[in-house]
């Protein structure tokens, strides 16, 4: 959503961006089904080392996306990085790269893998890019310094391919702590409407206890991070009557009301908390848009 633009959130145009998405996968149903309600484009519900032969998957591609899973070099997480099947899965984005040597990449992941092994992921990371030819760079961002009502830090990581394009300098957030979108002004209009009321406007009924998330929220200050695996326990509402509910979880991620998630509330959290910020995403496309529109002469 926020390389392709258009859309509205808190009262803002998020302007279309030039970006076409030619093809996606996901191996999580869910995630697929919410993705193919809300796009026109196509969604393959697979491994993703399975669609690397995939006969519909493009032979070539001027950007690649990708976020592969984070929760093994999460602070929150057991931390156990490139030991799992999942940590592993950053190969598989090096793979879809090199079929598709993309004039740029995109990758976004959590600030834990600046630290894992005493910075040794992210370097096998970067050295593993460069190998193909690429030139990476990446950054720590907080997304609320770019309007979204949340205090989520993410790695961006951007690579270029050497000759392609010049290197990558990713941007500097529009905003600074001053400037943060408060939990107030991004959902207190759902703060009494009754249950189903409005789309995704249903929350867990997990009862509190001492885990992530049984935290009451601040209604002055952006949200704290949205998490995939909250087991039910994503944080309560400013009132202390009940938990969050999940569209308000999908407002404080910057995703525009008329953008809805399937089939369970529960499977709504996941993906809420899996996602990249739309508002966030916008920002930084619009920087590599600017990138190529600069640097590629047709």
């Amino acid at each position: 959503m926020g390389f392709q633009g258009g859309f509205n959130f808190l009262g803002k145009r998020y302007a279309k961006n030039a970006f076409d998405i030619a093809y996606a996968n996901d191996n999580e149903p869910n995630a697929t089904l919410t993705y193919a309600e809300n796009f026109s484009h196509l969604i393959v519900t697979d491994d993703v080392w399975k669609v690397l032969d995939d006969p519909v998957l493009p032979e070539c591609a001027d950007v690649v996306l990708g976020g592969f899973p984070c929760q093994d070099f999460s602070h929150a997480g057991k931390r156990r990085g490139f030991a799992s099947d999942r940590g592993q899965l950053y190969k598989a984005m090096i793979a879809v790269v090199e079929r598709l040597q993309p004039r740029l990449f995109v990758a976004e992941n959590v600030k834990g893998l600046l630290t894992m092994a005493d910075g040794a992921a992210i370097r096998a990371i970067v050295s593993d890019f460069a190998r193909l030819g690429y030139k990476v760079t990446y950054r720590l961002y907080n997304a609320a310094d770019f309007g979204v009502p949340q205090r989520r830090e993410r790695v961006v990581i951007v690579g270029t391919r050497k000759d392609a394009l010049r290197p990558f300098e990713l941007p500097d957030p529009p905003f600074d702590e001053k400037q943060w979108v408060p939990l107030r002004n991004a959902i207190a209009d759902l703060a009494d409407l009754p249950e189903g009321a409005f789309p995704n406007h249903y929350w867990s009924r997990a009862r509190k206890n001492d885990g992530q998330g049984n935290t009451i929220v601040d209604p002055d200050r952006p949200g704290p991070t949205m998490r995939a695996e909250h087991h039910g326990n994503i944080e309560y509402h400013w009132t202390g009557k009940r938990r969050l509910s999940a569209r308000e979880a999908a407002r404080i991620q910057s995703f525009p009301d008329e953008f809805i998630f399937y089939p369970s509330t529960s499977a709504a959290y996941k993906q809420i908390g899996n996602a990249v910020p739309p508002v966030f995403a916008w920002h930084i496309a619009r920087a590599v848009q600017k990138h190529l529109d600069a640097n590629i002469r047709v």
